[in-house]
């Protein structure tokens, strides 16, 4: 989107969530020469590492890596327990493209189900349906920052035996039962993408416990090097003829962070509670004034016992309300308040899916409703009282228009 069609829009869907600190931050960083993965990034892998109650936090260029790696990490043949080329791997049909793709990049088929149609998470209930002697993980989603139903996630998890890949990604401080998102599958995904919650305008993180796993992060982050692994001296070692800057252990990627993504997060990081009250307090005023048109919308809900950081804020049209989608966020694009589909929306009625070996369960009814009847405006640190109101204001002047 160019500077002019961004300028247009009154309520946009981002706005950048950096300030003054994170600009000297980053002209500190240039002039230090000292610009790729060093000691901002890790500092900044420290505080998310506490921040979302894990051992270990590991920074990459993406969420898109972020996931990748997670799969990656977890099909790693010299695990005891790993994702096998051929199994099967359970994930929501609502979802973000780059939560699909790693599954199949690893050998695995995605296995769709359908999602709640209030909370736009995965159905526990279809996932219990997707079981077969070839599961071997399940790749969920707390979309828009909503957390799955995790009680009920962790027991099917555990029940079948199944690797558990958390995607985070719109979930900054999002909490189940008091505990984080990202804090509860063998890895958690998170992305500081430039609209997100918190932003390093490209990067992402992953989270996790698992020590083993975090060796192999290290190395498969960065071309799969020995450097800075606990195995470095003994691999140098048997290899006295390779120098031990270059000694390749593993099949790996480039997903290097650079130090200004790592001075950013630094910052961006003390923002991220404020940013969600904000968020909070949006979510609820819109939703006490949507009440008043329940019978035109399907009013989003926050699972229960969930923490909702409400990463955008999503409205479903009922199918016998007198206006479609395409109606109502036209006129708020007159109105200059931007919209989107939910995320990718049903990925199995992309183009993309009939490039993939993969299979849904039923005919996914919510997932298509969703598809062609939910749309999300924005909910960010920028939208105050009179934003808010304005959005408000504008939905009831539409269907006062259409009554």
């Amino acid at each position: 989107m160019s500077e002019k069609e961004y300028s247009r829009y009154k309520v946009p869907l981002a706005i950048p969530s950096y300030g003054e600190e994170e600009i000297n931050e980053v002209i500190s960083t240039l002039r230090s020469r000292k610009v790729t993965l060093g000691e901002k990034v890790k500092r900044f892998e420290d505080e998310w590492a506490n921040y979302i109650g894990t051992k270990y936090a590991l920074m990459v260029n993406s969420g898109s890596s972020a996931n990748l790696l997670a799969h990656v990490i977890l099909s790693n043949p010299s695990l005891p327990k790993h994702i096998e080329p051929g199994s099967e791997i359970i994930t929501p049909a609502v979802t973000w493209a780059t939560t699909v793709y790693p599954i199949i990049n690893v050998g695995a088929k995605p296995v769709f189900v359908d999602v709640d149609l209030d909370t736009f998470t995965m159905k526990i209930d279809e996932a219990e349906k997707a079981i077969s002697d070839k599961t071997s993980a399940v790749t969920f989603v707390h979309l828009l920052g909503n957390p799955c139903d995790m009680d009920r996630l962790m027991s099917f998890g555990r029940k079948n035996d199944l690797l558990l890949i958390e995607d985070a990604c719109n979930a900054h401080g999002g909490e189940y039962d008091s505990k984080k998102c990202g804090s509860f599958g063998d890895i958690g995904t998170f992305s500081f993408y430039f609209s997100h919650i918190i932003s390093t305008i490209e990067g992402g993180m992953i989270t996790l416990d698992n020590e083993d796993y975090y060796e192999l992060a290290k190395a498969l982050r960065v071309f799969g090097w020995s450097r800075g692994l606990k195995e470095e001296n003994n691999l140098s070692g048997q290899y006295p003829y390779i120098d031990k800057r270059f000694l390749f252990a593993y099949m790996g990627y480039n997903f290097r962070p650079t130090e200004i993504q790592g001075a950013f997060g630094i910052h961006q990081i003390r923002r991220l509670d404020g940013f969600v009250k904000i968020r909070q307090s949006n979510a609820r005023y819109w939703l006490e004034e949507l009440r008043k048109f329940e019978q035109f919308f399907i009013l989003p809900k926050t699972t229960n016992r969930g923490n909702h950081v409400w990463h955008h804020f999503p409205l479903t049209i009922r199918p016998d309300a007198p206006f479609n989608r395409t109606e109502i966020i036209e006129f708020l694009d007159r109105k200059g308040i931007e919209t989107r589909q939910i995320s990718a929306g049903n990925i199995t009625e992309q183009p993309v899916f009939k490039l993939m070996n993969a299979r849904k369960v039923g005919d996914l009814p919510n997932a298509r409703l969703i598809m062609r009847n939910s749309f999300e405006w924005a909910n960010h640190q920028g939208i105050g009282e009179s934003e808010r109101v304005y959005v408000i204001d504008s939905i009831r002047e539409f269907i006062n228009g259409v009554k």
